[in-house]
């Protein structure tokens, strides 16, 4: 044998055993169970439910918006547009009033995959009164040819103020904490606005058009419930449900004295 064949067959050799002993690094052996990260508590599930109707009687009616300062605001509509600050129907069922679990919500809930969406549209905010939970997404988007700013007013989160210059620009934010509520308005049209819920919890609903509000998926219990409205204030009632049952719960509101 020659000492090029021989060098080959040690060569051939060495790769052989290393091969036999696996050759590379192992893979990481997985974490025993305890030092796995802790999946997060499962969402407390019930069969119980809020509903309710607000009501506003004597009310003034909502004013109408002059957008003459931004052409391209006014040539969005061809009816008056309302200021959507006391919306009610001709029985004065009253929309756009918050209602939430204000105590005794059971903690452990996770936020929501899907992302909460504040749309800039005819050069309003919609929705105008809303509600989130902390660690979600929010979408704020601009669907208008014209100019907005969104400027974010909280007291406990963070402040922020964001041009979105382009119509189809959008901007992603999540807030940290509750807090009920936060104002947005845009500092170039002065007229539009928007309030948010955000909360640590699921349980919280907004008034339609109709006035009537629904809160499900509850556990049984004692409940502290606040409805709130950005210009007749807040009302809170406390009440208990059983599993599967409604309790009822109507807020009235009235004019200031």
């Amino acid at each position: 044998m020659t000492h090029a064949t021989l060098r080959t067959a040690l060569a051939i050799c060495v790769l052989a055993l290393a091969a036999a002993c696996g050759g590379g690094e192992a893979p990481a052996p997985e974490p025993p169970a305890a030092q796995q990260a802790a999946a997060p508590p499962a969402a407390a599930a019930g069969s119980a439910s809020i509903r309710g109707v607000a009501t506003y009687q004597n009310g003034d009616p909502d004013a109408a918006i002059a957008m003459d300062a931004d052409p391209v605001c006014t040539s969005l509509h061809t009816e008056p547009v309302l200021t959507e600050k006391v919306v009610t129907d001709a029985e004065g069922r009253l929309a756009n009033v918050f209602v939430y679990v204000k105590q005794g919500a059971p903690s452990g809930q996770a936020p929501p995959g899907e992302s909460h969406l504040l749309d800039q549209l005819g050069c309003q905010y919609k929705p105008h009164v809303s509600g989130m939970m902390v660690g979600q997404n929010l979408v704020i988007r601009n669907s208008d040819a014209t100019l907005h700013n969104v400027h974010a007013l909280p007291k406990v989160n963070a402040e922020f103020n964001r041009g979105q210059p382009f119509e189809g620009m959008t901007l992603d934010h999540k807030f940290d904490k509750p807090e009920v509520m936060i104002r947005f308005k845009c500092d170039v049209h002065p007229w539009m606005s928007s309030y948010m819920g955000v909360l640590d919890h699921p349980f919280f609903a907004v008034s339609g058009a109709d006035g009537s509000f629904a809160i499900e998926g509850l556990p049984a219990g004692e409940y502290v419930i606040e409805a709130w409205h950005e210009e007749l204030g807040t009302q809170t009632q406390t009440l208990t449900v059983g599993d599967g049952e409604s309790a009822q719960a109507d807020f009235a509101f009235a004019p200031a004295a």
